[in-house]
């Protein structure tokens, strides 16, 4: 355990576990969802579960991963035996998402490209997205490009690559967030969709917003796949780890809230206050968004920002994704970082590819009407991640005590949200999660749609 790497210190740990938190999920699907289900009254169901619920899952992963001084597999292995099979599903998690993630990042660094030299206007037509990702062989040269830069990172190792990078992009990012937020909401007429975006609309509330935000909250925060475990791990004894862990959320909910101040009035004042037109997913980022910029004064560059902002967000999300699954394989196998790094890049590389041609020439297979990259994320982040977020609650409320996780926090300071940790950890959490699991799956089925 002694020469474990670790981060040098809170600045570090905090930029490098927001970095794993921001996201796609904040650029893209939190405006989407906060449309959807009403602007501000999500928005504020958002704030609520991310200072509780999403809190306490935060405290007790990062608290593993320092107390075990191991990853996943490693963590809940050296705790109690039984439970290994919990770090094993956590560890499969990010191994899923990290392929089909990096061929969207693929896209994203396309799309920069793109607006980059001019193309903004091309970039807008009705088909370029579709014809892009229909092609065999370019978006998978960009997708590897994008894993490829993500993996000499991770090769770099914990503190001169996942650290050192996460320290430059974090700060720009939020720079690049804000400056294109105020221009957004400068725009005429946007100021409509800036009101919708956050005056609460308790009309509009429902329990469907409450799964959403939860949802969500999984998706946006890193929780539920073993990355907060692993830089818990990295993560120095005498750091706060709740002060911590309250400014990561800072970092990841500012974020979030900034993306919709950039996405839902821009898009607003395009459609004229039709919410669809804020698609979700990959309609949203790659349709909408550059028919958007191309309509504005100055757009081209705009837009070049944005991508550029998406370009680092979707990064600094695929190195914590990948470092966990280096991490796990080197604890289990000791390759080296080297050999673990080119061992995870090459598998891959190998399953991204049919998610990038899923789009294209593998476009006829289907699983429950979903493509493969859609197949992939629902498995990772609707079955997986509740269920392990599920039993990580069980492990820790009844078989490991929440008082192992408070001593583990009490380390470096007082533990001020103790008794809020164990009531949630406890009985809170695990019926929210099954909730969630169980309308994503009907959601996909479609007999229940959130």
């Amino acid at each position: 355990m002694e020469n474990r790497s670790s981060f040098t210190g809170k600045i570090g740990f905090v930029l490098a576990a927001a970095g794993s938190a921001v996201g796609l999920g904040n650029i893209w699907r939190f405006p989407y969802l906060a449309a959807k289900y009403g602007g501000g009254i999500f928005l504020l169901v958002y704030l609520i579960l991310a200072v509780t619920f999403g809190f306490t899952l935060m405290v007790a992963e990062i608290a593993l991963g320092r107390k075990t001084g191991l990853s996943a597999v490693g963590a809940f292995d050296k705790l109690n035996k039984k439970f290994k099979f919990v770090g094993i599903i956590a560890a499969i998690i990010p191994s899923i998402i990290l392929p089909y993630y990096s061929v969207i990042g693929g896209w994203v660094t396309k799309y920069l490209a793109v607006f980059i030299t001019g193309g903004a206007s091309t970039a807008a037509s009705d088909t370029y997205f579709t014809d892009f990702i229909a092609k065999p062989v370019e978006p998978i040269v960009w997708f590897a490009l994008f894993i490829g830069i993500t993996a000499v990172v991770v090769m770099l190792g914990v503190q001169k690559g996942v650290e050192n990078v996460s320290k430059f992009m974090m700060p720009i990012l939020v720079v690049l967030t804000l400056v294109i937020a105020v221009y957004t909401i400068c725009q005429p007429g946007a100021w409509e969709g800036v009101l919708y975006y956050i005056t609460p609309d308790f009309s509009r509330f429902s329990a469907t917003t409450v799964l959403a935000a939860m949802g969500q909250l999984f998706y946006s925060m890193s929780l539920a796949m073993g990355i907060m475990i692993t830089y818990g791990s990295y993560m120095k004894k005498e750091v706060n780890l709740e002060s911590s862990v309250h400014q990561i959320e800072i970092f990841d909910t500012g974020v979030a809230f900034l993306a919709g101040l950039m996405i839902i009035p821009s898009v607003f004042v395009f459609s004229g206050g039709d919410e669809a037109a804020l698609g979700k997913g990959p309609g949203l980022m790659f349709i909408t968004l550059p028919k958007v910029f191309d309509s504005m004064a100055g757009g081209t560059v705009i837009g070049a920002v944005f991508f550029l902002l998406v370009l680092f967000a979707a990064m600094t999300s695929s190195i914590s994704l990948m470092e966990t699954v280096v991490s796990i394989f080197e604890d289990k196998f000791k390759l080296g970082r080297t050999k673990t790094c080119l061992l995870v890049l090459a598998g891959c590389l190998l399953l991204g590819i049919p998610s990038s041609l899923g789009f294209g020439v593998l476009g006829n297979i289907n699983v429950l009407g979903l493509s493969i990259l859609d197949m992939f994320d629902f498995v990772s982040n609707s079955v997986l991640m509740p269920i392990v977020a599920f039993l990580t609650c069980i492990f820790i409320g009844y078989i490991l005590k929440p008082q192992a996780i408070i001593e583990e926090v009490e380390r470096s300071a007082r533990f001020k949200s103790k008794k809020l940790f164990t009531v949630i950890i406890k009985y809170i959490a695990p019926v929210f999660i099954v909730l969630i699991l169980v309308s994503s799956v009907l959601d996909v089925l479609g007999i229940f749609k959130i």
